[in-house]
């Protein structure tokens, strides 16, 4: 009894910090960027009128104009509020970390960050969490307690798989959101095939045609190359599978960072193909600066 209350204890204290740290940068920094990168795309249609001097003509409604014979505009509105859903990777890879911080509790603040941007401009917050499925799923709403609610779940949720599938939680979101959405995948997106091509194209592309997905993916600066320290053991923290290799080879170096870079360019062509916002932030970096460019 007293063990799991001091468990709760530190969960709250865990929680009270990362409230407060993010909370701050949500108020001072994102808050507005936020506010004119995603409020400007959540546009609904109100009306026709007719085109006045200086109207932005890439707004004309040529099938009205053709048909009365003079220029007339669509007008749009701007939706009062966004629904924002944060797509959080848990499998297993998310605990490597060499930096001082895990890529999980990386992926944990800067979701806290867009939760709090959100809240401060009035729009529902929701959350999924997945591996190689979907873990839990949080329905957007808004308000403190419920923002609160989300970060503890970040921060104490054990999931019950290993592996990574994308592809599953895009799935998830467009069948369990049907009006259009601002969503944001939160991984280290280690999810391809033995060719290193990304398995989720298909899902990827359904929800991108449906929602405003933006990724955000996070890395160790150790994954990018392979350090000479001589034979080593090394294990897939999802599959389990391991490997002898001999880091001392220049060779053996080279050959895993063509693979890690292939992958990377991989997915960077893919999300490209569907128009999709995407920021790379290291463990060891200034996920600020990051974010602010992903925000412009």
């Amino acid at each position: 009894m007293q063990s799991s209350s001091r468990s709760a204890t530190d969960l709250l204290r865990k929680v009270r910090k990362i409230e407060i740290k993010t909370r701050a940068l949500s108020h001072q920094i994102f808050a507005g960027e936020y506010h004119s990168a995603f409020k400007g795309r959540g546009m609904a249609f109100s009306e026709v009128r007719e085109y006045h001097w200086g109207d932005d003509v890439r707004a004309m409604d040529w099938n009205v104009t053709a048909r009365l014979r003079q220029p007339y505009i669509k007008v749009f509105e701007e939706e009062r509020e966004l629904t924002v859903v944060l797509l959080v990777d848990v499998s297993r890879s998310g605990l490597f970390g060499t930096a001082g911080e895990t890529k999980r509790e990386r992926i944990a603040e800067i979701a806290a960050v867009l939760s709090f941007s959100a809240i401060l401009n009035n729009d529902k917050v929701g959350a999924l969490f997945f591996s190689d499925k979907v873990e839990k799923f949080i329905p957007p709403k808004k308000g403190r307690s419920h923002l609160l609610h989300i970060i503890r779940e970040m921060l104490e949720l054990q999931p019950s798989s290993d592996g990574t599938d994308i592809g599953a939680a895009l799935r998830f979101l467009t069948g369990a959101i049907k009006k259009k959405c601002t969503a944001f995948v939160l991984s280290d997106m280690i999810d391809v095939d033995p060719q290193g091509n990304p398995r989720y194209e298909e899902a990827l592309k359904v929800a991108a045609g449906r929602h405003d997905i933006s990724v955000i993916k996070v890395h160790d600066p150790r994954e990018e190359k392979l350090v000479p320290v001589g034979l080593v053991h090394i294990k897939d923290s999802e599959s389990g599978r391991g490997a002898w290799i001999n880091t001392d080879s220049a060779k053996v170096r080279k050959a895993y960072e063509d693979w890690f870079a292939g992958v990377g360019a991989k997915e960077k062509k893919l999300l490209n193909r569907y128009k999709v916002d995407s920021v790379d932030i290291s463990t060891d970096g200034d996920y600020v600066k990051g974010l602010m460019g992903l925000f412009r």
